[in-house]
């Protein structure tokens, strides 16, 4: 009884402080005026109602705490980049993570022990791809300034302690006070704090277990926001800081709490941030929790490309997992009659691979690395089968195959077996399409167009869809097309694949975009939601402009 005792007594202690911290939230939220919240830069007007973190940046896709893993997440449209800060030798600053140099550069030793020249002359790219050799570190003052009037920086200066001055200096020397977040220790933060009289905003770690208010929390410290782990996040938690000006940022860093169930509950709790290595998964979640029906389908090039090497299987099914519409694959056949997925005709661009895919053996494909030149998570994924592609794919994504060299007949046979012919869509030219509509009726065709006239000439095919490019697409087209009772799928690969380009398509009433820039079609579908519903009092109502197309007289968008 003793034992149970000294166990059940500190749990019920933990679940009266939080009742209290609950209870107390409440009261605040309550009893107290609009909080007002520190007035961080918002890189999206509108601004989303959760926003994310994108810890070390675009990680998966750019080796982390670089210029590129920040530049691809201004591009992707998000809010924050998280950031390792390490002091250097010298006294200066550099993003990066982890003890050793070793693990992410052809250096040696800790970053501390090196001057900022020495470690400026290091590779920080070769090891992640051959494709980012030559790569260096991130200074922070370079990051403040790739990031300034773009994207918010989360500052994780937990790892070692920093100069408080010398950090503070550079903040406030590029002006960069509303897009940065200090994170670091109680003590770190007071310093930061003092040194830049309350003009940082800092955060720091909130537990259950400290048995602490939020309200008073946050005064104690002088948040500007809290960071609390994901299993500890709960509503009255979010509303109690909420209700003392605060904001909260959830973080997921694990893979029991980076995933869909974990950004579920994260989002349902009103957090504000959300730290996460899935920053597009996260806000198509909460899209779709807000919105079933999308005003546009879209269909993923090569599986989800821009974070995974193009037409593997870790490409198909995050494709999937980020609720694509449509996978569009490309599909060859070997010389011995597999049916494999590749782009080109030649292995060297994406495999470790050289030669003709025609003149290959299965075998031999079957040995080729089609990660490795991507990034170094995926060293080791291998050149997938069709059948292979077609079971992962799941439930949901409808199959969008570029019929590159594959016979109708292996095709068919393909799409039989997996019972996929009615939600399939084969891409390919007329003279394809029309030989594999004898072999399989009951499939849906879709036919490249070079110019508008070409919809009259295609008609004996009973197409599904017609794909077309950036320089022909118009309403015009898109109502000629569904006059006919046939689909507009919009290839905007040879587009500046930007959201006022996306924006535009939807507006003309495509049915699908085809797109390498998800996050972008991600944001366009977000603005013409919002500006299909009822504007509020006070606010004016955006006047749609057409996009220019390049060549028709108007500069690029």
């Amino acid at each position: 009884m003793w034992s149970a005792s000294r166990l059940f007594f500190p749990l019920l202690v933990a679940g009266l402080a939080l009742a209290a911290c609950s209870a107390e939230g409440a009261r605040s939220a309550a009893n107290a005026p609009t909080p007002r919240f520190f007035p961080f830069f918002e890189p999206l007007v509108p601004p989303r109602s959760v926003q994310v973190m994108a810890h070390r940046g675009l990680a998966s896709a750019a080796p982390e705490n670089t210029a590129r893993a920040v530049e691809m997440s201004i591009e992707d449209g998000y809010e924050w980049v998280e950031v390792d800060v390490r002091e250097t030798k010298d006294g200066h600053f550099v993003l990066f993570h982890g003890k050793q140099l070793e693990d992410k550069t052809d250096g040696k030793g800790l970053p501390e022990d090196h001057t900022l020249d020495e470690l400026l002359k290091l590779d920080a790219g070769a090891r992640f791809s051959p494709r980012y050799e030559g790569a260096k570190l991130l200074t922070l003052r370079e990051a403040l300034r790739l990031a300034k009037g773009r994207i918010n920086l989360y500052l994780d200066c937990r790892e070692k302690d920093v100069d408080a001055r010398l950090l503070v200096h550079e903040i406030m020397a590029t002006k960069m006070e509303n897009q940065v977040i200090f994170y670091g220790t109680k003590d770190m933060i007071a310093r930061v704090r003092s040194l830049s009289n309350n003009s940082i905003p800092v955060m720091t770690k909130w537990h259950a277990g400290w048995f602490q208010y939020p309200r008073r929390f946050a005064r104690l410290h002088g948040l500007a926001a809290v960071e609390i782990d994901a299993d500890e996040l709960t509503p009255e938690l979010v509303k109690g800081f909420h209700a003392a000006g605060v904001k909260v940022e959830a973080k997921m860093i694990s893979e029991e709490l980076d995933n869909p169930k974990g950004w579920e509950a994260a989002i349902a709790a009103g957090a504000d941030w959300v730290q996460t290595d899935h920053p597009l998964a996260v806000l198509t979640q909460a899209f779709h929790r807000r919105e079933p029906a999308w005003p546009v389908a879209v269909a993923y090039h090569g599986g989800a490309d821009r974070y995974a090497p193009e037409n593997t299987i870790p490409a198909v099914e995050l494709a999937a997992a980020l609720g694509a519409d449509y996978i569009e694959l490309d599909v060859r056949t070997t010389k011995d009659g597999s049916t494999v997925l590749l782009d080109d005709s030649t292995f060297e661009r994406t495999t470790s691979g050289k030669g003709e895919v025609a003149g290959a053996l299965a075998e031999e494909v079957r040995k080729l690395d089609a990660g490795t030149w991507f990034g170094r998570p995926y060293a080791g994924a291998k050149v997938p089968t069709l059948d292979e592609a077609l079971t992962a794919i799941g439930d949901r994504s409808q199959p969008y195959l570029d019929a590159k060299d594959i016979s109708p007949e292996q095709l068919s046979l393909a799409l039989r077996t997996h019972g996929l012919v009615r939600r399939s869509v084969v891409y390919q030219s007329p003279d394809y399409l029309k030989r594999l509509k004898e072999v399989e009726p009951s499939v849906r065709l879709v036919a490249p167009i070079s110019q508008p006239g070409d919809l009259e000439t295609l008609t004996e095919l009973q197409l599904y869809g017609i794909q077309a490019p950036w320089r022909i697409l118009s309403k015009e087209l898109v109502e000629q097309s569904h006059a006919r009772g046939t689909r507009v799928f919009f290839d905007s690969l040879d587009s500046p694949e930007t959201v006022p380009v996306y924006r535009q398509a939807m507006d003309w009433g495509v049915d699908v975009i085809e797109t390498d820039r998800p996050a972008q079609v991600l944001r366009a579908a977000e603005l013409e939601v919002a500006d299909a519903k009822p504007v509020a009092a006070g606010e004016q109502a955006r006047t749609t402009q057409a996009v220019p197309h390049p060549g028709r007289g108007g500069s690029e968008p």
